[in-house]
């Protein structure tokens, strides 16, 4: 029997399209973090590395020479990694630098001197979180950087768990390729602080973290629930869930690769999503198939096998207006769209309209989006793609409005401006709001 379960349509459960979300079982604990950060600063901090972390440094803040020269170390022991990181950071900012250029600046006359305008100002500082654990996200950083950078935020900071420094460990030291990583971005202030406690150093600010306007980047449940409960205090990207991917495909796909697109994304973690739906049940077949071959050989198997038999899924649609209609309800963060050009792929693709990302084509894998395509992978799950896109420069920029009056030449107010200000009165007196009325009628 295949471990990546076969249905039809008419299988599929209610509960696939509600939304993935972990247990939320730590409320508590990081409530009490961020209040002792709040109350302590500095001191919470240290009290909390010394507690949770492998290294509890007697400062914070890592020498950004101490960066250049871990990323000089990286370049040349392992010059394929760093060239890798460049390429890759290089992408990333183009791609948001073109994001950046689509949010413009305009005044436009609504009425004769009544001139109303937007304008797009990028935050001052913005924080980034980048996890160390098992997986030192250090490409995730990259995503997190290039829109803050291309967004023109005044200042970027970054907090990452502490590591042991290497000669002296009252000395702050962070995972190395993430310090390489940092400087190869550009970032210059590096703390070494993790956990929900540094997103809480980064909302209100201490002696040694600047309080910073958002916070965007990847953690654990305790990193998650921090922003969730912080949002209002500090901007931030999103809570983000399990990792999804969903892939659409005909008989015109190759199931080895789709079988490797959908263990690529199980073996993030046990509670990782991977789905594929197709009209051919031949196909259905022979992905899962692939899927039993290739986890045998795979270093992450025995996550990927949990994922996989846990929440993965193969539905057999009964035409491309159901397959569509399937994406669609459940808002994928990654939609891959395995078609031969033609007019069954144009017809799917006018059809989907909510996902993460969408990838299109056989050779678009789900992992040059993750890595090396210009596009961010920090992305929507759980259903959220229904409301919202991946991390952008949109997240370090706000649009705010003007409104400028102008006057005749002799001075006196124009109509539009009057009839502006005879509407305000109006509202103001039915609202109740006399002293709003009193203030347009001053101007009349």
């Amino acid at each position: 029997m295949a471990e990546m379960k076969i249905i039809s349509s008419k299988e599929i459960s209610q509960d696939f399209y509600l939304p993935r979300k972990i247990a939320n079982d730590v409320h508590d604990i990081v409530q009490g973090i961020i209040d002792s950060v709040r109350k302590d600063g500095d001191q919470a901090l240290h009290q909390m590395s010394e507690k949770f972390d492998q290294a509890a440094p007697k400062s914070l803040l890592i020498d950004p020479a101490d960066l250049a020269s871990a990323a000089k170390k990286l370049q040349k022991e392992n010059p394929e990694l760093f060239a890798a990181l460049s390429y890759t950071y290089k992408l990333t900012f183009d791609f948001a630098k073109q994001q950046r250029n689509c949010f413009t600046d305009f005044e436009t006359e609504l009425a004769p001197g009544l001139i109303t305008g937007q304008k797009t100002i990028a935050v001052e500082r913005a924080g980034l979180y980048a996890p160390a654990g098992r997986f030192p996200l250090f490409s995730t950083l990259i995503m997190c950087a290039a829109p803050a950078k291309a967004a023109g935020a005044k200042e970027v900071v970054l907090c990452t768990p502490p590591r042991r420094h290497p000669v002296n460990p009252d000395l702050p030291w962070a995972d190395e390729n993430i310090m390489a990583a940092a400087h190869i971005c550009g970032i210059t202030k590096v703390f070494a602080c993790g956990g929900a406690q540094s997103v809480a150093a980064m909302a209100y600010g201490t002696a040694s973290v600047p309080r910073c306007d958002v916070i965007v980047g990847p953690g654990n449940k305790f990193v998650q629930e921090a922003k969730r409960i912080l949002y209002g205090t500090v901007g931030i990207d999103f809570v983000a869930g399990p990792t999804e991917a969903f892939v659409v495909a005909d008989d015109s796909a190759n199931p080895a690769w789709v079988a490797a697109d959908l263990l690529a994304q199980a073996e993030h973690d046990a509670d990782a999503q991977a789905v594929l739906v197709t009209t051919s049940r031949e196909l259905a077949q022979k992905v899962a198939d692939q899927v039993d071959a290739q986890l045998a050989g795979l270093a992450t198997r025995e996550t990927a096998l949990a994922s996989v038999r846990n929440n993965g899924l193969i539905i057999v649609a009964q035409n491309l207006d159901e397959a569509a209609e399937i994406a669609n309800r459940k808002a994928p963060e990654h939609l891959e769209v395995a078609f031969d050009q033609g007019t069954d792929r144009d017809y799917l693709l006018s059809k989907v309209h909510n996902y993460g990302t969408l990838f299109v084509g056989h050779y678009a894998a789900e992992v040059l989006g993750d890595y090396a395509a210009g596009l961010n992978h920090v992305l929507p799950t759980s259903g959220s793609a229904r409301f919202t896109g991946g991390l952008s420069v949109r997240h370090f920029i706000k649009t705010v409005t003007t409104l400028r009056t102008e006057e005749n030449p002799d001075g006196s107010i124009k109509d539009g401006v009057v009839k502006s200000a005879q509407t305000a009165d109006v509202l103001g007196r039915t609202e109740g709001l006399e002293g709003h009325a009193a203030a347009a009628r001053a101007r009349l």
